[in-house]
Protein backbone atom coordinates (compact mmCIF):
# COMPACT_ATOMS: atom_id res chain seq x y z
CA UNK A 1 0.00 0.00 0.00
CA UNK A 2 1.33 3.53 -1.08
CA UNK A 3 2.74 5.95 1.93
CA UNK A 4 0.55 9.12 2.45
CA UNK A 5 1.09 11.97 4.44
CA UNK A 6 -0.80 14.91 5.40
CA UNK A 7 0.05 18.26 6.34
CA UNK A 8 -2.17 21.00 7.91
CA UNK A 9 -0.74 24.45 6.78
CA UNK A 10 -1.76 27.48 9.03
CA UNK A 11 -1.13 30.45 6.61
CA UNK A 12 -1.69 32.73 9.75
CA UNK A 13 -1.51 36.64 11.26
CA UNK A 14 1.21 36.81 14.50
CA UNK A 15 1.61 39.50 15.95
CA UNK A 16 4.97 40.68 17.20
CA UNK A 17 5.27 40.22 20.69
CA UNK A 18 2.30 38.60 21.76
CA UNK A 19 4.12 35.63 22.88
CA UNK A 20 0.38 34.04 24.43
CA UNK A 21 -1.74 35.19 21.89
CA UNK A 22 0.34 33.81 19.00
CA UNK A 23 1.08 30.49 20.91
CA UNK A 24 -2.97 30.49 21.28
CA UNK A 25 -3.42 30.50 17.52
CA UNK A 26 -0.82 27.91 16.72
CA UNK A 27 -2.66 25.53 19.32
CA UNK A 28 -5.78 25.92 17.48
CA UNK A 29 -4.30 25.78 14.33
CA UNK A 30 -2.75 22.28 15.70
CA UNK A 31 -6.40 21.20 16.93
CA UNK A 32 -7.67 22.30 13.98
CA UNK A 33 -4.99 19.41 12.13
CA UNK A 34 -5.50 16.83 14.91
CA UNK A 35 -9.36 17.30 14.01
CA UNK A 36 -8.53 16.76 10.51
CA UNK A 37 -5.96 13.86 10.83
CA UNK A 38 -2.87 15.85 10.33
CA UNK A 39 0.58 13.86 10.90
CA UNK A 40 1.76 17.18 11.43
CA UNK A 41 0.74 20.77 11.77
CA UNK A 42 3.13 23.69 10.12
CA UNK A 43 3.20 27.43 10.84
CA UNK A 44 5.32 30.21 9.48
CA UNK A 45 8.86 30.86 10.50
CA UNK A 46 9.35 33.13 13.77
CA UNK A 47 5.58 32.67 14.34
CA UNK A 48 6.05 32.51 18.44
CA UNK A 49 7.27 36.39 18.41
CA UNK A 50 5.89 36.97 15.32
CA UNK A 51 8.04 38.80 12.32
CA UNK A 52 9.72 40.78 12.03
CA UNK A 53 11.47 41.72 15.73
CA UNK A 54 13.95 43.94 14.63
CA UNK A 55 16.50 44.48 18.35
CA UNK A 56 13.76 43.43 19.92
CA UNK A 57 15.20 39.34 19.73
CA UNK A 58 18.66 40.72 20.87
CA UNK A 59 16.81 41.26 24.39
CA UNK A 60 17.91 37.91 26.50
CA UNK A 61 14.69 37.50 28.58
CA UNK A 62 12.52 38.10 25.25
CA UNK A 63 14.12 35.23 23.33
CA UNK A 64 14.36 32.99 26.22
CA UNK A 65 10.47 33.36 26.97
CA UNK A 66 9.66 32.61 23.39
CA UNK A 67 11.62 29.58 23.69
CA UNK A 68 9.91 28.29 26.67
CA UNK A 69 6.52 29.54 24.97
CA UNK A 70 7.74 26.81 22.37
CA UNK A 71 8.32 23.78 24.99
CA UNK A 72 5.36 24.99 26.59
CA UNK A 73 3.03 24.64 23.30
CA UNK A 74 4.78 21.44 22.68
CA UNK A 75 4.00 19.85 26.24
CA UNK A 76 0.31 20.53 25.22
CA UNK A 77 0.04 19.62 21.96
CA UNK A 78 1.29 15.74 22.78
CA UNK A 79 -1.49 13.63 22.15
CA UNK A 80 -1.92 14.11 18.69
CA UNK A 81 0.23 15.58 15.24
CA UNK A 82 3.45 16.91 15.75
CA UNK A 83 4.01 20.85 15.24
CA UNK A 84 5.99 22.44 13.17
CA UNK A 85 6.54 26.41 14.74
CA UNK A 86 9.15 28.96 13.89
CA UNK A 87 11.17 30.83 16.81
CA UNK A 88 14.43 32.04 18.31
CA UNK A 89 16.77 29.69 19.76
CA UNK A 90 19.63 31.18 22.10
CA UNK A 91 22.15 29.28 23.44
CA UNK A 92 25.76 29.29 24.37
CA UNK A 93 26.58 29.65 20.41
CA UNK A 94 24.56 32.92 19.90
CA UNK A 95 21.05 33.35 18.71
CA UNK A 96 19.81 31.99 15.77
CA UNK A 97 16.23 31.93 13.81
CA UNK A 98 15.05 28.48 14.43
CA UNK A 99 12.49 26.36 13.59
CA UNK A 100 11.10 23.75 16.32
CA UNK A 101 9.40 20.59 15.47
CA UNK A 102 7.67 19.15 18.45
CA UNK A 103 6.72 15.41 18.76
CA UNK A 104 5.05 13.67 21.59
CA UNK A 105 5.36 16.56 24.39
CA UNK A 106 8.88 17.31 23.15
CA UNK A 107 10.80 19.33 21.01
CA UNK A 108 12.39 16.86 18.70
CA UNK A 109 14.03 18.67 16.37
CA UNK A 110 15.27 22.21 16.03
CA UNK A 111 16.62 23.71 12.66
CA UNK A 112 18.45 26.91 12.28
CA UNK A 113 18.75 29.33 9.46
CA UNK A 114 21.68 29.16 7.38
CA UNK A 115 21.38 31.59 4.84
CA UNK A 116 20.51 35.13 6.73
CA UNK A 117 18.86 37.58 4.17
CA UNK A 118 20.70 40.75 4.75
CA UNK A 119 19.38 43.39 2.24
CA UNK A 120 15.87 45.37 2.14
CA UNK A 121 13.97 45.22 5.28
CA UNK A 122 16.20 42.37 6.20
CA UNK A 123 18.83 42.52 8.59
CA UNK A 124 19.36 39.18 9.41
CA UNK A 125 23.35 38.67 9.87
CA UNK A 126 23.37 41.61 12.21
CA UNK A 127 20.70 39.88 14.49
CA UNK A 128 21.50 36.41 14.14
CA UNK A 129 24.38 33.62 13.96
CA UNK A 130 24.55 31.42 11.05
CA UNK A 131 22.99 27.74 11.47
CA UNK A 132 24.59 24.85 10.46
CA UNK A 133 22.73 22.87 7.65
CA UNK A 134 20.61 20.56 8.92
CA UNK A 135 19.26 16.82 7.93
CA UNK A 136 16.07 15.89 7.38
CA UNK A 137 13.86 14.31 10.14
CA UNK A 138 11.01 11.73 10.18
CA UNK A 139 7.12 12.69 9.88
CA UNK A 140 5.42 9.20 10.19
CA UNK A 141 8.20 7.62 8.24
CA UNK A 142 8.51 10.28 5.94
CA UNK A 143 12.11 11.90 5.56
CA UNK A 144 11.00 15.93 5.44
CA UNK A 145 13.29 18.39 4.50
CA UNK A 146 13.07 22.15 5.90
CA UNK A 147 14.81 25.21 4.58
CA UNK A 148 14.11 28.09 6.28
CA UNK A 149 13.03 31.15 3.98
CA UNK A 150 16.08 32.14 3.07
CA UNK A 151 17.59 28.88 3.00
CA UNK A 152 15.02 27.86 -0.20
CA UNK A 153 16.50 30.94 -1.91
CA UNK A 154 19.82 29.31 -2.65
CA UNK A 155 20.96 25.60 -3.64
CA UNK A 156 23.17 25.05 -0.53
CA UNK A 157 20.73 24.05 1.84
CA UNK A 158 18.09 22.01 -0.18
CA UNK A 159 20.80 19.86 -2.16
CA UNK A 160 22.58 18.74 1.26
CA UNK A 161 18.93 17.70 2.52
CA UNK A 162 18.14 15.94 -0.69
CA UNK A 163 21.72 14.40 -0.44
CA UNK A 164 20.81 13.41 2.86
CA UNK A 165 17.42 11.54 2.44
CA UNK A 166 15.18 14.33 2.46
CA UNK A 167 11.76 13.27 0.60
CA UNK A 168 10.15 16.51 0.58
CA UNK A 169 11.10 19.60 0.97
CA UNK A 170 8.77 22.06 3.39
CA UNK A 171 9.79 25.80 3.30
CA UNK A 172 8.25 27.49 6.27
CA UNK A 173 8.43 31.91 5.46
CA UNK A 174 7.91 35.31 7.06
CA UNK A 175 7.89 36.88 3.23
CA UNK A 176 6.69 40.70 3.33
CA UNK A 177 4.81 41.81 -0.09
CA UNK A 178 6.45 44.09 -2.62
CA UNK A 179 4.43 44.35 -6.16
CA UNK A 180 5.26 41.24 -7.96
CA UNK A 181 6.57 39.29 -4.83
CA UNK A 182 4.67 35.97 -6.05
CA UNK A 183 6.53 35.53 -9.27
CA UNK A 184 9.93 36.05 -7.64
CA UNK A 185 9.17 33.34 -4.88
CA UNK A 186 7.59 31.39 -7.06
CA UNK A 187 11.12 31.27 -9.75
CA UNK A 188 13.37 30.27 -6.32
CA UNK A 189 11.17 27.30 -5.56
CA UNK A 190 11.30 26.31 -9.41
CA UNK A 191 15.02 26.30 -8.84
CA UNK A 192 15.09 23.91 -5.78
CA UNK A 193 12.39 21.59 -7.07
CA UNK A 194 14.29 21.62 -10.25
CA UNK A 195 17.72 20.89 -8.58
CA UNK A 196 16.88 18.43 -6.20
CA UNK A 197 13.76 16.51 -8.13
CA UNK A 198 11.26 16.83 -4.70
CA UNK A 199 8.13 18.23 -4.00
CA UNK A 200 8.28 21.57 -2.12
CA UNK A 201 5.59 23.03 0.09
CA UNK A 202 5.70 26.90 0.81
CA UNK A 203 4.42 28.16 4.07
CA UNK A 204 4.15 32.07 4.32
CA UNK A 205 2.42 34.14 6.77
CA UNK A 206 -0.09 37.43 6.59
CA UNK A 207 -1.02 40.44 8.41
CA UNK A 208 1.09 43.80 8.67
CA UNK A 209 3.88 44.69 11.22
CA UNK A 210 4.62 48.39 11.07
CA UNK A 211 5.46 49.24 7.17
CA UNK A 212 5.09 45.63 5.98
CA UNK A 213 2.34 43.23 5.48
CA UNK A 214 3.22 39.42 4.98
CA UNK A 215 0.52 38.61 2.06
CA UNK A 216 0.51 34.44 2.04
CA UNK A 217 -0.10 33.17 -0.68
CA UNK A 218 1.62 29.65 0.17
CA UNK A 219 2.19 27.28 -2.77
CA UNK A 220 3.19 23.58 -3.23
CA UNK A 221 5.22 22.55 -6.32
CA UNK A 222 5.70 18.89 -7.70
CA UNK A 223 9.01 17.48 -8.62
CA UNK A 224 6.97 17.81 -12.46
CA UNK A 225 6.74 21.74 -11.54
CA UNK A 226 2.63 21.42 -11.74
CA UNK A 227 1.71 23.83 -9.00
CA UNK A 228 -1.13 21.15 -6.70
CA UNK A 229 -2.05 24.22 -4.47
CA UNK A 230 -1.78 27.75 -4.24
CA UNK A 231 -3.51 29.59 -1.29
CA UNK A 232 -4.86 32.85 -1.32
CA UNK A 233 -3.31 36.10 -0.54
CA UNK A 234 -3.35 38.19 2.59
CA UNK A 235 -6.08 35.81 4.19
CA UNK A 236 -5.63 33.73 7.28
CA UNK A 237 -6.16 30.53 5.76
CA UNK A 238 -5.42 26.60 7.37
CA UNK A 239 -5.03 24.17 5.15
CA UNK A 240 -5.01 20.29 4.70
CA UNK A 241 -2.65 18.90 2.19
CA UNK A 242 -2.44 15.12 1.26
CA UNK A 243 0.94 13.92 -0.29
CA UNK A 244 1.33 10.73 -1.56
CA UNK A 245 4.40 8.12 -2.59
CA UNK A 246 4.26 6.77 -6.30
CA UNK A 247 6.13 5.16 -8.58
CA UNK A 248 8.56 8.67 -9.22
CA UNK A 249 8.70 9.48 -5.03
CA UNK A 250 6.64 11.76 -3.51
CA UNK A 251 4.11 14.13 -4.98
CA UNK A 252 1.22 16.75 -3.33
CA UNK A 253 -2.26 16.17 -4.03
CA UNK A 254 -4.34 18.49 -6.12
CA UNK A 255 -6.40 20.94 -4.38
CA UNK A 256 -8.32 23.93 -5.89
CA UNK A 257 -6.68 26.87 -6.70
CA UNK A 258 -7.42 30.28 -5.38
CA UNK A 259 -6.67 33.27 -7.73
CA UNK A 260 -4.48 35.96 -7.20
CA UNK A 261 -5.59 39.38 -7.89
CA UNK A 262 -3.86 41.87 -10.04
CA UNK A 263 -1.48 44.14 -8.81
CA UNK A 264 -3.81 47.05 -8.53
CA UNK A 265 -5.77 45.03 -6.13
CA UNK A 266 -3.15 43.89 -4.10
CA UNK A 267 -1.34 47.42 -3.68
CA UNK A 268 -4.84 48.32 -2.31
CA UNK A 269 -5.09 45.84 -0.18
CA UNK A 270 -1.77 45.60 1.67
CA UNK A 271 -2.39 49.74 2.36
CA UNK A 272 -5.53 48.64 3.59
CA UNK A 273 -4.22 45.86 5.56
CA UNK A 274 -1.06 47.59 6.82
CA UNK A 275 -3.58 50.43 8.63
CA UNK A 276 -6.18 47.65 9.69
CA UNK A 277 -3.19 45.63 11.88
CA UNK A 278 -1.05 48.91 12.68
CA UNK A 279 -4.33 50.16 14.36
CA UNK A 280 -5.13 46.87 15.63
CA UNK A 281 -1.98 45.38 17.26
CA UNK A 282 -1.06 49.43 18.51
CA UNK A 283 -4.31 49.64 20.04
CA UNK A 284 -6.07 52.45 18.12
CA UNK A 285 -10.00 52.21 17.33
CA UNK A 286 -10.31 55.21 15.33
CA UNK A 287 -8.70 57.41 13.24
CA UNK A 288 -8.62 61.39 11.77
CA UNK A 289 -7.66 63.01 8.53
CA UNK A 290 -7.29 66.53 7.24
CA UNK A 291 -9.26 66.37 4.25
CA UNK A 292 -8.60 68.72 1.83
CA UNK A 293 -10.79 67.96 -1.06
CA UNK A 294 -7.43 67.04 -3.17
CA UNK A 295 -6.69 63.03 -4.38
CA UNK A 296 -4.23 62.25 -1.52
CA UNK A 297 -6.44 62.93 1.42
CA UNK A 298 -9.24 61.17 -0.57
CA UNK A 299 -7.64 58.24 -0.94
CA UNK A 300 -6.67 58.03 2.59
CA UNK A 301 -10.05 58.76 3.84
CA UNK A 302 -11.13 55.93 1.34
CA UNK A 303 -8.23 53.05 2.56
CA UNK A 304 -9.14 54.36 6.19
CA UNK A 305 -12.61 54.05 6.00
CA UNK A 306 -12.34 50.38 4.11
CA UNK A 307 -9.80 49.58 7.12
CA UNK A 308 -12.00 50.69 9.95
CA UNK A 309 -15.34 51.17 8.77
CA UNK A 310 -16.81 54.51 8.43
CA UNK A 311 -18.03 55.16 12.22
CA UNK A 312 -14.09 54.68 12.91
CA UNK A 313 -12.68 57.86 10.35
CA UNK A 314 -13.43 61.42 11.11
CA UNK A 315 -12.72 63.38 8.15
CA UNK A 316 -11.89 67.19 9.32
CA UNK A 317 -11.59 70.21 6.73
CA UNK A 318 -9.22 73.25 7.66
CA UNK A 319 -10.12 75.88 4.85
CA UNK A 320 -7.97 79.11 5.00
CA UNK A 321 -9.09 82.20 2.38
CA UNK A 322 -6.87 79.89 -0.41
CA UNK A 323 -9.26 77.54 -0.02
CA UNK A 324 -11.22 77.08 -2.98
CA UNK A 325 -15.43 76.51 -3.41
CA UNK A 326 -14.34 73.44 -5.31
CA UNK A 327 -12.30 72.16 -2.55
CA UNK A 328 -15.07 73.24 0.14
CA UNK A 329 -17.41 70.97 -2.09
CA UNK A 330 -15.60 68.12 -3.35
CA UNK A 331 -14.22 67.52 0.06
CA UNK A 332 -17.68 67.41 2.23
CA UNK A 333 -18.97 65.35 -1.11
CA UNK A 334 -16.33 62.86 -0.29
CA UNK A 335 -17.40 62.46 2.99
CA UNK A 336 -20.82 62.13 2.53
CA UNK A 337 -19.95 59.07 0.19
CA UNK A 338 -18.08 57.21 2.64
CA UNK A 339 -19.92 58.02 5.50
CA UNK A 340 -17.70 59.27 7.67
CA UNK A 341 -18.02 62.23 9.73
CA UNK A 342 -17.09 65.68 8.60
CA UNK A 343 -15.84 68.47 10.87
CA UNK A 344 -15.02 71.95 9.48
CA UNK A 345 -12.39 73.99 11.14
CA UNK A 346 -11.71 77.37 9.64
CA UNK A 347 -7.87 78.91 10.14
CA UNK A 348 -8.48 81.71 9.38
CA UNK A 349 -8.87 83.08 12.53
CA UNK A 350 -5.59 81.26 14.31
CA UNK A 351 -3.60 82.67 11.02
CA UNK A 352 -4.49 85.87 11.87
CA UNK A 353 -3.28 85.91 15.68
CA UNK A 354 0.09 84.54 14.49
CA UNK A 355 0.15 86.64 11.54
CA UNK A 356 -0.18 89.35 14.47
CA UNK A 357 2.27 87.71 16.70
CA UNK A 358 5.03 87.50 14.06
CA UNK A 359 4.45 90.76 13.17
CA UNK A 360 7.05 93.11 14.78
CA UNK A 361 9.79 90.39 13.65
CA UNK A 362 8.54 89.82 10.15
CA UNK A 363 8.30 94.04 9.45
CA UNK A 364 9.55 94.77 6.40
CA UNK A 365 9.66 91.41 5.22
CA UNK A 366 8.44 89.58 1.79
CA UNK A 367 5.82 86.89 2.29
CA UNK A 368 7.68 83.57 1.14
CA UNK A 369 7.42 80.13 2.05
CA UNK A 370 7.05 81.13 5.91
CA UNK A 371 3.79 82.25 5.35
CA UNK A 372 2.69 78.87 3.54
CA UNK A 373 3.70 77.17 6.10
CA UNK A 374 2.48 78.78 8.96
CA UNK A 375 -1.07 77.30 7.46
CA UNK A 376 0.45 73.68 7.50
CA UNK A 377 1.45 73.92 10.83
CA UNK A 378 -1.48 75.27 12.12
CA UNK A 379 -3.59 72.55 10.20
CA UNK A 380 -1.33 69.82 11.94
CA UNK A 381 -1.85 71.49 15.57
CA UNK A 382 -5.38 71.23 15.13
CA UNK A 383 -5.56 67.96 13.80
CA UNK A 384 -3.11 67.12 16.65
CA UNK A 385 -5.34 68.84 19.25
CA UNK A 386 -8.24 66.96 17.98
CA UNK A 387 -6.67 63.82 18.09
CA UNK A 388 -5.17 63.77 21.83
CA UNK A 389 -8.71 65.02 22.60
CA UNK A 390 -10.52 61.97 20.74
CA UNK A 391 -7.75 59.02 21.17
CA UNK A 392 -8.20 59.17 17.13
CA UNK A 393 -5.01 58.55 15.43
CA UNK A 394 -4.03 60.73 13.26
CA UNK A 395 -3.31 59.88 9.41
CA UNK A 396 -0.69 61.60 7.38
CA UNK A 397 -1.19 61.88 3.52
CA UNK A 398 1.71 62.67 1.60
CA UNK A 399 2.43 60.51 -1.40
CA UNK A 400 5.66 58.92 -2.88
CA UNK A 401 6.01 61.59 -4.66
CA UNK A 402 5.85 64.41 -2.39
CA UNK A 403 7.54 62.60 0.13
CA UNK A 404 10.59 61.64 -1.96
CA UNK A 405 11.23 65.70 -2.77
CA UNK A 406 9.91 67.33 0.54
CA UNK A 407 6.94 69.10 -1.26
CA UNK A 408 5.86 68.40 2.55
CA UNK A 409 5.49 70.62 5.63
CA UNK A 410 7.35 68.98 8.61
CA UNK A 411 5.15 69.67 11.72
CA UNK A 412 2.67 70.54 9.50
CA UNK A 413 1.19 68.12 6.81
CA UNK A 414 3.69 65.61 8.11
CA UNK A 415 2.18 65.15 11.00
CA UNK A 416 0.55 61.74 12.40
CA UNK A 417 1.34 58.28 13.12
CA UNK A 418 0.81 56.32 9.79
CA UNK A 419 0.56 56.73 6.33
CA UNK A 420 -0.66 54.59 3.82
CA UNK A 421 0.78 55.86 0.44
CA UNK A 422 3.72 56.93 1.60
CA UNK A 423 4.84 54.04 -1.00
CA UNK A 424 3.01 55.15 -4.00
CA UNK A 425 3.83 58.31 -6.57
CA UNK A 426 1.44 60.57 -7.56
CA UNK A 427 0.53 59.43 -11.22
CA UNK A 428 -0.03 55.71 -9.30
CA UNK A 429 -2.52 57.64 -6.63
CA UNK A 430 -4.51 58.73 -9.56
CA UNK A 431 -5.00 55.48 -11.23
CA UNK A 432 -5.46 53.23 -7.63
CA UNK A 433 -8.47 56.09 -7.07
CA UNK A 434 -9.93 55.04 -10.37
CA UNK A 435 -9.28 50.98 -9.51
CA UNK A 436 -10.66 51.56 -6.45
CA UNK A 437 -14.32 53.36 -7.96
CA UNK A 438 -14.82 50.50 -10.15
CA UNK A 439 -13.89 47.81 -8.07
CA UNK A 440 -15.05 46.53 -4.43
CA UNK A 441 -14.29 43.86 -2.56
CA UNK A 442 -15.53 41.47 0.42
CA UNK A 443 -12.74 42.81 2.84
CA UNK A 444 -13.17 46.18 1.91
CA UNK A 445 -15.84 48.13 5.04
CA UNK A 446 -16.08 50.91 2.67
CA UNK A 447 -19.10 51.22 -0.03
CA UNK A 448 -19.19 50.42 -3.36
CA UNK A 449 -19.27 52.36 -6.46
CA UNK A 450 -17.73 55.52 -7.02
CA UNK A 451 -16.97 57.05 -3.75
CA UNK A 452 -14.20 59.46 -4.60
CA UNK A 453 -15.32 62.00 -6.90
CA UNK A 454 -13.95 62.61 -10.30
CA UNK A 455 -13.69 65.86 -9.82
CA UNK A 456 -11.29 65.16 -7.53
CA UNK A 457 -9.28 63.23 -9.28
CA UNK A 458 -9.53 65.28 -12.49
CA UNK A 459 -8.29 68.92 -11.66
CA UNK A 460 -4.78 69.88 -11.54
CA UNK A 461 -3.00 69.00 -7.98
CA UNK A 462 -2.99 71.88 -5.72
CA UNK A 463 -1.38 72.84 -2.01
CA UNK A 464 -3.67 76.16 -1.78
CA UNK A 465 -1.77 78.16 0.18
CA UNK A 466 -1.51 80.89 -2.00
CA UNK A 467 -3.71 82.28 -4.61
CA UNK A 468 -3.71 80.37 -7.94
CA UNK A 469 -1.53 77.61 -6.59
CA UNK A 470 -0.29 74.58 -8.60
CA UNK A 471 1.86 71.73 -7.54
CA UNK A 472 3.85 72.65 -10.96
CA UNK A 473 5.09 76.14 -9.87
CA UNK A 474 7.21 73.90 -7.89
CA UNK A 475 7.68 71.10 -8.94
CA UNK A 476 8.20 69.31 -12.70
CA UNK A 477 4.61 67.85 -13.95
CA UNK A 478 4.03 64.66 -11.91
CA UNK A 479 4.47 62.33 -14.72
CA UNK A 480 8.03 63.48 -15.45
CA UNK A 481 8.96 63.55 -12.08
CA UNK A 482 7.97 60.06 -11.53
CA UNK A 483 9.94 59.09 -13.74
CA UNK A 484 13.07 60.72 -13.09
CA UNK A 485 11.98 59.42 -8.86
CA UNK A 486 11.84 55.97 -9.75
CA UNK A 487 15.01 55.70 -11.79
CA UNK A 488 17.59 57.76 -9.16
CA UNK A 489 15.45 56.15 -6.15
CA UNK A 490 13.97 53.17 -6.77
CA UNK A 491 16.69 51.49 -9.68
CA UNK A 492 19.77 53.83 -7.95
CA UNK A 493 20.09 54.82 -11.30
CA UNK A 494 22.66 57.98 -12.22
CA UNK A 495 21.96 61.54 -13.76
CA UNK A 496 23.80 60.07 -16.81
CA UNK A 497 22.07 57.19 -16.89
CA UNK A 498 18.48 59.64 -16.66
CA UNK A 499 19.70 61.77 -19.22
CA UNK A 500 20.59 58.83 -21.55
CA UNK A 501 16.73 58.11 -20.80
CA UNK A 502 15.57 61.26 -22.20
CA UNK A 503 15.53 63.47 -19.23
CA UNK A 504 16.59 66.79 -19.22
CA UNK A 505 19.73 67.37 -16.90
CA UNK A 506 19.49 70.12 -15.35
CA UNK A 507 15.66 69.11 -14.28
CA UNK A 508 17.41 66.10 -13.00
CA UNK A 509 19.78 67.52 -11.31
CA UNK A 510 17.25 69.49 -9.40
CA UNK A 511 14.86 66.31 -8.35
CA UNK A 512 18.76 64.77 -7.14
CA UNK A 513 19.24 67.71 -4.98
CA UNK A 514 15.52 67.86 -3.53
CA UNK A 515 15.43 64.20 -2.99
CA UNK A 516 19.36 64.53 -1.08
CA UNK A 517 18.24 68.13 1.58
CA UNK A 518 14.39 66.34 2.22
CA UNK A 519 16.32 63.08 3.84
CA UNK A 520 15.78 64.94 7.35
CA UNK A 521 12.10 65.18 6.59
CA UNK A 522 11.93 61.70 6.10
CA UNK A 523 13.81 60.23 8.93
CA UNK A 524 10.89 61.83 11.15
CA UNK A 525 7.94 61.31 9.15
CA UNK A 526 5.55 58.72 10.18
CA UNK A 527 5.58 54.83 8.68
CA UNK A 528 3.54 53.60 5.88
CA UNK A 529 2.98 50.60 3.92
CA UNK A 530 5.33 48.90 1.91
CA UNK A 531 4.27 48.46 -1.67
CA UNK A 532 8.08 48.35 -3.57
CA UNK A 533 11.34 47.09 -2.70
CA UNK A 534 12.51 50.84 -2.40
CA UNK A 535 10.48 51.90 0.05
CA UNK A 536 11.52 54.98 2.51
CA UNK A 537 12.07 53.31 5.68
CA UNK A 538 13.93 50.18 6.24
CA UNK A 539 14.68 49.84 2.28
CA UNK A 540 16.50 53.09 1.87
CA UNK A 541 18.70 54.34 4.44
CA UNK A 542 20.83 57.38 3.77
CA UNK A 543 22.38 59.56 5.63
CA UNK A 544 20.94 63.14 6.78
CA UNK A 545 24.21 65.26 6.39
CA UNK A 546 25.38 64.31 2.98
CA UNK A 547 27.13 66.65 0.70
CA UNK A 548 27.71 64.46 -2.47
CA UNK A 549 26.26 65.17 -5.65
CA UNK A 550 26.15 62.61 -8.38
CA UNK A 551 29.06 64.45 -11.16
CA UNK A 552 27.57 62.94 -14.09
Amino acid sequence: MARTLRMTLAQLNPTVGDLAGNVAKAHAAWQDGKAAGADIVYLPEMFITGYQVQDLIMKPVFAETAMQAVHDLARDCADGPMLGIGGPMRSEAGLFNAYFICDGGKVTATILKHERPNDGVFDEVRLYEQGPIHGPYSVNGVRVGTPICEDAWHPDVAEALAETGAEVLFVPNGSPYHRNKFDVRLSHIVARVRETGLPAVYLNMVGGQDDQVFDGGSFALNADLTMPVKLPVFDEVITHIDLQEGDGGWHVVALDHAAHPNEWEQDYRVMVEALRDYMGKTGFKKVLLGLSGGIDSAIVATIAVDALGSENVRCVMLPSEYTSQASLDDAEDIAKRLGCRYDYVPISGPRAAVTEALGPLFEGLEADITEENIQSRLRGLLLMALSNKFGEMLLTTGNKSEVAVGYATIYGDMSGGYNPIKDMYKTRVFEQCRWRNANHRDWMAGPSGEVIPVSIIDKPPTAELREDQKDEDSLPPYELLDGILEMLVDREASVADCVAAGYDRETVKRVEHLIYISEYKRFQSAPGARLTERAFWLDRRYPIVNRWRDPS
